[in-house]
């Protein structure tokens, strides 16, 4: 940290040198040093996510869902180089772009900005992995995985990046005057409609029984992921400037701490009057529910309408979490509350909130909340039912689901061959002699995926 400051100051100095001779370079290095570190920043939010999914999953699971988040941002990787970045930000037409595939053509630097293209990528493609973490943490402990590894490559290469070109590509979305600053619909609702796409065709675990929650295996993780995510989304949302412009930064990353701590109060005050218990994951979610919240407007509202953001954010998971009970959707890690009901929520506040005359609350009329209504249905109409479609096909190929007696002895040995905890491990029908680790040549029990 001090040799990035150090590092920073100076070029900060060099940038003021260039002003003064009022000679500005195409590519301003300070901008590329600031969009790159947030970017490492958001790639850092994928161990947060395996973090948080491992804490929440059972620990028979935690090899699997730690697999998944992982091998998810290799696929993303491969998809977004080859077709996702030409969809999303290759010039073409109102719904999808026709260049830059697989990088080829791509300027040195990008339009309208000052740093270089392949800066631009990386810190977009950050953002296309965390779509599909969102959507593992949904469907974990009974997902194949292989089929996790094809619908990672069709997040990235295709649902994603045709949504993203309609906001942030210049597509029809953009043209209306749409707002979503960091992604609140474009990672976070898109991410949810795929996961509960995913949820809805695997059906519920089989030991899960509705009204009764089936806890995970480790707070201290769940804890350590939270936290995690949460310096990532210093990247996340203030990173989205593309500019190292200070005033800016200061003020989204004011707003962006003031939701989630707001989020993560409401929640657990909530979960305390109506257990007498102060319920520590509850808080985790609603301090992730309040970033996700503030994602979309964190550069147009002032800090104190950060704050009334997070706190309905808290009300929306606490809500949302009891709301999977009632409609039967298992979802492991509460994902839905805090990626899809605080991200359609978040884009609606961009048109209550947001200043100088665009918001609701500022004078701005109904207009720009109409916009973001629009954007909302645009995006469930886009990502839910392709994702639908995309399970059905998997579970008629490669097979969506593993097999109960998979999963009830936990994919962790079956999909992987290994354990989290292997020390711990009992010999089992599945596992006849404990920790079973292949030597040489050896390949696992017959009967196993």
């Amino acid at each position: 940290m001090n040799i990035v400051l150090v590092v920073g100051l100076l070029l900060f100095a060099t940038r003021t040198a260039f002003a003064q001779d009022a000679v500005q370079p195409a590519v301003n290095a300070l901008d590329t040093v600031w969009v790159l570190f947030c970017a490492f920043l958001v790639f850092f939010m994928q161990a947060g996510f395996g973090f948080l999914e491992a804490g929440f999953v059972r620990s028979k699971n935690v090899v699997n869902i730690l697999a998944e988040n992982f091998m998810d941002t290799t696929m993303a990787t491969v998809a977004f180089i080859f077709v996702g970045f030409g969809l999303m930000f290759g010039a073409g037409n109102s719904f999808f772009g026709t260049e830059w595939f697989a990088l080829r053509g791509i300027p040195e630097i990008y339009p309208g900005l000052t740093i270089p293209t392949l800066a631009f990528f990386f810190f977009q493609f950050a953002f296309c992995a965390a779509a599909g973490a969102i959507a593992s943490g949904m469907m974990a402990e009974r997902t194949n995985f292989k089929a996790d590894l094809c619908y990672s490559l069709v997040t990235a290469g295709l649902i994603y990046p045709v949504f993203g070109h309609w906001v942030w590509g210049g597509g029809w979305l953009a043209q209306m005057g749409y707002i979503d600053f960091a992604g609140s619909s474009v990672v976070h609702i898109v991410g949810a409609c795929i996961g509960l796409a995913g949820t809805l065709t695997l059906g519920k675990r089989k030991d899960k029984v509705f009204g009764d929650s089936i806890r995970g295996h480790s707070l201290p993780l769940a804890a350590l992921g939270t936290f995690i995510l949460w310096l990532g989304w210093f990247g996340f949302n203030p990173g989205s400037t593309l500019v190292a412009e200070p005033i800016s930064i200061s003020h989204i990353v004011v707003t962006t701490d003031f939701a989630a701590t707001a989020g993560a109060i409401v929640a657990i005050l909530l979960a305390y009057v109506q257990m007498r218990k102060w319920d520590i994951s509850m808080a985790f979610n609603g301090a992730l529910g309040g970033l996700v919240a503030i994602t979309a407007s964190a550069a147009f509202v002032t800090p104190m309408s950060a704050l009334v953001i997070g706190s309905i954010a808290g009300v929306v998971v606490f809500l949302g979490v009891h709301m999977l009970e009632v409609f039967k959707i298992d979802d492991p890690v509460g994902a839905l509350p805090v990626h899809g009901l605080n991200g359609v929520f978040g884009i609606l506040a961009v048109g209550i909130f947001a200043g100088n005359g665009v918001g609701l609350l500022s004078g701005g009329g109904f207009a720009q909340l109409g916009i973001q209504l629009i954007g909302i249905v645009a995006c469930i109409a886009w990502a839910f039912p392709v994702s639908l479609l995309l399970f059905q096909v998997l579970k008629r190929t490669v097979g969506l689901r593993v097999s109960a007696e998979v999963e009830e002895e936990g994919l962790d040995h079956a999909q992987h061959g290994l354990h989290s905890h292997p020390e711990f491990v009992e010999p089992t029908p599945l596992r006849p002699y404990g920790d079973l680790r292949p030597i040489g040549g050896l390949s696992a029990p017959a009967g196993t995926d």
